[in-house]
């Protein structure tokens, strides 16, 4: 339920351009219609849940869009030229301790609605989840090994295309070289994925279960966002850390690879993303 709040406002604040400021400034009542079509909220829960998601923007509008529009300055100067793995993590970081500080607050925010929650709006999340784990399986797990690499290349082409411009041949190969040697696997994507469903929902359960006072029912949904932060075992720590330095790597020689044009492209694009980070920050 937390996680939910949170990714609907953050969703819409890393949204293209073109639709940056109308969905960030619909994002309460977008939001509101996804989380329902999950949990299917009662009358009295509607509002609340509104109240919440327009709290949290107003939070996020007044205490982060200023971060994002100095890091959005940052990357400008850093999309000029060329960068190394350990400047791409420390941006990553950056970004981290934004969605870290925004969890935080959804999860004081959904506390109150989550210990509402009913068996069978548990049971709507259940199915809802596992008609969305079904589409992701065969997104990432049908076909053949070749087919399951071209869609991931396909993908990819795609987002670096539309910041860096079209793509050369030779960054085409980059890319599909990069993915083959990836430490992500669909196998293992979706282990964590249902991991982290079966964390959320025990704790659901448990504020059904038991008499939790406020500050109790905090505490375990606080508990389930850094379960998610750091798997169980040392294998899937491992892995964890090897997948950001890795993509830490891997962005830095695509961006290394970038022509002029391209880099110039890149750094319109955060320009325009700045320009309208600012405007959405301003006292209305």
């Amino acid at each position: 339920m937390f996680r939910l709040l949170a990714a609907a406002l953050l969703a819409m604040a890393l949204q293209g351009c073109s639709t940056l400021k109308f969905g960030y400034n619909q994002a309460p009542s977008l939001g509101y219609w996804w989380l329902d079509s999950q949990l299917s909220f009662g009358s009295g829960q509607s509002d609340q849940v509104r109240d919440a998601l327009t709290q949290l923007q107003r939070w996020h509008r007044e205490k982060e869009l200023g971060t994002y529009t100095e890091l959005l300055v940052k990357l400008q100067a850093m999309s000029t030229g060329d960068v190394d793995a350990q400047q791409v993590c420390d941006v990553w970081s950056q970004v981290n301790d934004g969605m870290d500080r925004l969890m935080l607050q959804a999860i004081r925010l959904a506390t109150p609605v989550a210990q509402q929650l009913q068996p069978r709006q548990l049971r709507h999340l259940v199915r809802h989840w596992e008609d969305k784990n079904e589409a992701w399986e065969d997104e990432w797990l049908g076909g053949s090994a070749a087919e399951r690499l071209k869609r991931r290349l396909d993908k990819a082409v795609s987002r670096y295309s539309d910041f860096y411009g079209s793509l050369s041949d030779a960054q085409t190969r980059l890319l599909q070289s990069q993915l083959q040697k990836s430490t992500w696997n669909a196998e293992w994507g979706r282990r964590e994925r249902l991991r982290r469903q079966q964390t959320l929902l025990s704790a659901l359960q448990r504020l059904q279960q038991s008499e939790t006072s406020p500050q109790q029912a905090h505490a375990i949904l606080l508990g389930v966002w850094q379960q998610w932060l750091v798997p169980p075992t040392a294998s899937d720590r491992q892995i964890y850390k090897n997948l950001v330095e890795q993509s830490c790597s891997h962005l830095a020689e695509l961006h290394n690879s970038t022509s002029p044009a391209q880099r110039q492209r890149a750094a319109r694009k955060l320009r325009a993303y700045e320009a309208d980070l600012r405007e959405l920050a301003a006292p209305p």
